[in-house]
């Protein structure tokens, strides 16, 4: 699958202000992975610490939080990655789904998806 990057709006936690980053879809990352210095501007703080294995197999330990984004004409909260500066800030596939968004690869676009609901059926 090719790469793309979209804008991403990075909110403080009342949704009040935001700033703009260049982010790299990646469907493979469980997370959204920000500059930890863009998020402590905005304002957002970590409520744990998470462990996440990279794709050499080295395990780390990063601050893990919450705030409000703006994509692809929506807003919504969702789970966001302390990480270093100088590491490419990723769009991670939870955030896709909070959005309702999936990837158009040949395209290079973000989509809109719909759910899917197991069973509307109570369990008998």
């Amino acid at each position: 699958m090719g790469t793309f990057t979209v804008t991403l709006g990075v909110g403080d936690p009342q949704g009040c202000r935001y700033e703009n980053v260049e982010v790299m879809v990646d469907s493979g990352a469980a997370y959204t992975v920000l500059p930890a210095s863009m998020l402590e501007r905005l304002g957002v703080t970590p409520y744990d610490m998470r462990g996440f294995v990279l794709a050499d197999g080295d395990r780390v330990e990063r601050g893990f939080g919450r705030t409000w984004m703006r994509l692809d004409g929506k807003q919504d909260m969702s789970p966001v990655v302390f990480w270093h500066e100088d590491s490419l800030p990723l769009l991670g596939a939870v955030t896709l789904e909070i959005f309702g968004l999936g990837i158009d690869p040949v395209n290079a676009r973000l989509i809109d998806i719909d759910a899917y609901v197991l069973s509307t059926q109570a369990a008998a």
